[in-house]
């Protein structure tokens, strides 16, 4: 059976009822990184609390038949002057004028891999949003490119580089609007 996708906002409540299944899901979709610093779940867990107190949060769980989480994606908008860009250096200004919606996180778990769920839960995640631009960041390296291409295939282009952190790997910045077609 097809996953039944659920949207979240920013509200307390929404907050409050999708960190649990969503650490648990993205713990899953991790497993093999969790010994890294940037990947713990303590570490996750913190940015997910975070990223849900700023502005434009949302989130897109897929369940299973049996309500079990299987896939998910978050957010939330990003303006001018945010972080999120200046760790990017000189990124062009027509993407960094106006909000865009920073997507932080996207996963799916093994037996959905390949399927087209992570691609459902994007589309959902975008579906009414009202940023002419979203962005995320991915580890070029991250399954041999793969990863990084499935992104392209989706409409995202490359705009620089970041790392979050110093214990992040640097990442390619790729952005797309948020509207295609």
């Amino acid at each position: 059976m097809i996953p039944r996708l659920r949207r979240y906002t920013g509200t307390p409540s929404d907050l409050e009822e999708v960190i649990a299944p969503l650490i648990a899901v993205y713990a899953e979709v991790r497993e093999p990184l969790l010994h890294l610093p940037n990947y713990s779940v303590p570490t996750f867990t913190e940015r997910l609390e975070r990223h849900g107190r700023e502005p434009g949060f949302g989130a897109v769980l897929a369940f299973d038949t049996e309500d079990r989480p299987v896939g998910y994606a978050y957010g939330n908008t990003v303006e001018s002057g945010d972080r999120w860009w200046k760790r990017m250096g000189d990124v062009d200004a027509r993407f960094t004028g106006r909000p865009a919606l920073a997507l932080k996180e996207i996963g799916v778990t093994a037996p959905y891999r390949g399927t087209g769920l992570a691609r459902r839960i994007h589309d959902e995640l975008l579906a009414g949003r009202s940023e002419a631009y979203v962005s995320l960041m991915v580890n070029a390296a991250a399954g041999g490119g793969k990863v990084q291409r499935v992104y392209e295939s989706w409409g995202y282009a490359v705009i620089g580089t970041s790392r979050p952190s110093p214990d992040s790997p640097v990442l390619a910045a790729m952005i797309r609007p948020t509207t295609t077609g």
